[in-house]
């Protein structure tokens, strides 16, 4: 009993096979490749967070030591407006001893 369809020879179905899985590889690399490329992309995004963030934190020290120098500046402001006060009382002091010298 003969059959309709001929039967594919050996050599055929391995090329058919052989192709499949060189398609199916092709795709695994196609795969492989993008994720190599997206983990790339994150450690260059990461790489740029990094430098960022030294970035910022060099501000924040330089913000810091700028905070420490105006609270001194302050405090010596504050020293300079209690003398100032102290020699208006005495200045009133002395212009109504004057005031009274003078009568």
């Amino acid at each position: 009993m003969a059959s309709a369809e001929p039967q594919p020879r050996f050599g055929q179905s391995v090329k058919g096979l052989l192709s499949d899985k060189v398609g199916s590889c092709s795709g695994d690399v196609i795969a492989l490749t993008r994720q190599v490329l997206k983990g790339s992309r994150s450690q260059e995004l990461l790489g740029q967070a990094a430098r960022n963030m030294v970035i910022q934190e060099d501000a924040i020290l330089h913000s810091e030591d700028s905070l420490r120098k105006m609270s001194i500046i302050t405090t010596h402001l504050q020293y300079q407006q209690e003398a100032i006060q102290k020699n208006v009382e005495h200045s009133k002091n002395l212009q109504d001893q004057l005031r009274h010298l003078l009568k």
